[in-house]
């Protein structure tokens, strides 16, 4: 495998917050508080300055639920339903089968918190199956968006962002929520430290039988485990060409697929192109979705510490 090419930068951002080694702007992100980590695995908040009329072609490519409230730009995603434009919106939204195209145009912020799979049982939840590839409104949900925005504002801070963002979900999960499947949590993890182990295996070692955890993580991450598992390889290498992730790990993640065409073409199915036009032209908006999964992701493997300085950040 040849060692992947650095990415292309679009210098007209700027970040408020860190930056990769690479130049890419970064969110400010975090694991979520003790009281909230059942349920949530990353508190971020975005802001990245720009030109009032640039427009960036980007898309996301989320493994998992998020509650995202956008506070400034102008926002296009080509969900699976379909299109939708939106400025400030508060969105649930699923969990992705491929990369979303997405498009915003000016300045853009945006704050969030991302689910654990299993968590979609708890109260006023929707069964995460039927929410693959979409964006909807927590009016949906009976959420009061315009009182869940007035909430936030952008000039007060990262951390205090991420506060006042916790301090609304508590009010929607109280420590009496149901709590994830253990079998779903160990397959979280078995997601982030091997996406290509036997799931067969991975079920007599969990005690159960391979029908039973097929049941159960189609239940909680909407997709079969080898999907899962296929989506987080794409990931996962994703995060090491665009420069966001361990340096030390580029070689192991490569070996995952069988060749170099094995890697081209499960990539494409993923992305939606090859990893080399992957690579052509920047992708801010997902290096910064990249970049907080595996945070999350080396953190839960005990490869950093929570909140510690991440290897591929200046």
């Amino acid at each position: 495998m040849d060692k992947r090419s650095a990415p292309a930068l679009d210098s007209a951002l700027s970040s408020r917050f860190a930056e990769s080694r690479d130049g890419h702007p970064l969110s400010y992100n975090r694991a979520p508080s003790p009281d909230l980590s059942p349920w949530f695995t990353r508190i971020y908040v975005t802001i990245v300055d720009a030109p009032a009329d640039h427009r960036l072609d980007c898309g996301l490519f989320c493994d998992t639920g998020n509650l995202r409230l956008q506070l400034r730009g102008e926002w296009t995603a080509m969900t699976g339903e379909g299109e939708m434009r939106l400025g400030r919106s508060a969105l649930f939204c699923g969990p992705h089968t491929r990369l979303m195209p997405i498009s915003v145009t000016g300045s853009f912020a945006s704050i969030g918190a991302v689910m654990r799979p299993g968590i979609y049982r708890a109260p006023r939840s929707p069964s995460i199956g039927t929410y693959l590839d979409r964006l909807v409104p927590l009016t949906a949900f009976g959420g009061d968006v315009e009182a869940v925005l007035a909430r936030f504002d952008v000039d007060t801070g990262a951390e205090r962002l991420a506060s006042a963002l916790e301090e609304y979900l508590r009010l929607r999960f109280p420590p009496d929520s149901p709590r994830p499947d253990p079998v779903t949590l160990r397959f979280e993890e078995l997601a982030y430290a091997n996406p290509s182990a036997n799931v067969g295996e991975f079920a007599r070692e969990c005690g159960i039988d391979r029908r039973r955890l097929e049941r159960t993580v189609l239940r909680d991450f909407g997709m079969p485990p080898k999907q899962v598992l296929r989506r987080a390889r794409a990931l996962d290498m994703a995060s090491h060409m665009i420069g966001v992730a361990d340096e030390a790990e580029g070689d192991d993640m490569a070996l995952r697929y069988y060749d170099q065409s094995h890697l081209i073409r499960e990539f494409t199915d993923l992305f939606g192109m090859s990893p080399g036009q992957f690579l052509s032209r920047p992708r801010p908006i997902m290096t910064l979705n990249l970049e907080s999964r595996q945070a999350r992701r080396l953190e839960a493997m005990s490869r950093i510490t929570p909140n510690a300085k991440r290897p591929w950040q200046r």
